[in-house]
């Protein structure tokens, strides 16, 4: 088995000229993007929740695991 041979310069040019933009795209663009989305979210279930008659919309499990059966207003709705 004979070793590698070392990368040639213009690989590796070619790799941080592509990992440059994709890093600043990542970071610069769609992380902000994804904080503001869940801050929106955040801030419509908090109204949300305030109002009268909210109902979540996932059940919480017990303790066990197992989810609680419906009360007598869920049954109504």
């Amino acid at each position: 088995m004979k070793p590698k041979p070392p990368v040639p310069l213009w690989r590796w040019l070619v790799w941080w000229a592509i990992l440059v933009p994709a890093l600043a795209l990542f970071y610069g663009i769609f992380t902000p993007f994804w904080m503001a989305t869940r801050a929106l979210a955040w801030l419509v279930d908090f109204k949300a929740r305030r109002r009268p008659g909210y109902r979540a919309p996932v059940r919480v499990a017990g303790p066990e695991g197992a989810v609680p059966p419906p009360t007598s207003d869920a049954l109504d709705r």
